[in-house]
């Protein structure tokens, strides 16, 4: 029995709907990314009050959300390339 080969080309033109999906998906990302900076600035503000007044636990909650959304913005820009590495990967599997 012969097994046929199987391809896989990803393409954003390739179904209706791909230009907006595209749309979707940069909106969300933009959305995501003010997200983080909002929370950056909100624990930011935290930390500082938390730091003034001398109250450790507001100060480390605004160091944790300042290094969350640091993260998260970083994941958010990191995205594309981390799921193209891991498509990339996974297609040089034989």
């Amino acid at each position: 029995m012969l097994y046929a080969n199987v391809t896989l080309t990803p393409s954003t033109t390739a179904l209706p709907g791909g230009a907006a999906l595209q749309q979707i998906a940069n909106g969300i990302a933009s959305w995501a990314l003010i997200g983080a900076l909002v929370a950056l600035l909100l624990g930011a503000a935290l930390w500082a009050v938390g730091s003034h007044t001398q109250n450790m636990h507001q100060s480390a909650q605004g160091r944790r959300a300042v290094l969350t959304s640091l993260g998260a913005a970083i994941l958010i820009g990191a995205a594309p390339s981390l799921i193209n590495f891991f498509f990339n990967t996974g297609l040089s599997v034989h």
